[in-house]
């Protein structure tokens, strides 16, 4: 990607974070949060490897195309799993912006970007509104609950929230929505950059 090479650096020590977390997440006991979290770890390691700085490693030309196969192939993947639950829907998107990215950098000669006299391109444009709304949600939902009024319990308590029950630390769901959220900012970051 393109940018300063200390922000591409951080980008790349932040998505592949996320992703080794999301690797970690695999080891749950939930079939569900396995196959979430295997889809998540692609997509992080991707976005690190996509956001290495251009200056230090220039990838060959067949990358760019071989990262739209991948995600092309895990946008498939996300919407077959549409039909049980829509949060893969997120993760549709999430890869159509990967090979949306991919096409624009396989596209671009010598990797040189300029938006020209039209401005922002208008698929990217939506993505960008559509990454922002997600972080703005996630990031809402992250924020603690206050108590219920009258003596309620707190949002957040209980068996169901692993509030009577042992939750393994890869099943809360809480740090999952975090790496979400990580990944949807370097989401925003990366397109921002096209």
């Amino acid at each position: 990607m393109h940018g300063p090479a200390s922000s591409g650096w951080l980008l790349v020590a932040l998505c592949a974070a996320t992703g080794a977390y999301c690797l970690l997440r695999m080891r749950s006991g939930v079939e569900e949060q396995r196959r979430a979290a295997g889809g998540e770890a692609l997509m992080g390691f991707g976005m690190a490897a996509m956001a290495v700085p251009a200056a230090v490693f220039t990838p060959p030309s067949w990358a760019w195309p071989a990262y739209a196969v991948v995600f092309g192939a895990a946008g498939l993947r996300a919407l077959w799993a549409a039909r049980s639950g829509r949060h893969h829907l997120h993760h549709l998107v999430g890869d159509a912006a990967m090979v949306y990215m991919a096409l624009v950098m396989a596209g671009s000669p010598a990797h040189a970007h300029t938006h020209g006299p039209s401005g922002v391109p208008l698929l990217t444009g939506v993505l960008l509104l559509y990454f922002a709304g997600y972080v703005l949600l996630t990031g809402v939902r992250l924020l603690p609950m206050a108590v219920v009024a009258g003596g309620g319990a707190a949002v957040g308590t209980g068996p169901e929230a692993g509030g009577g029950a042992a939750v393994g630390w890869g099943d809360r769901p809480e740090l999952a929505r975090a790496c979400r959220l990580s990944m949807g900012i370097a989401m925003l970051a990366m397109l921002l950059t096209m």
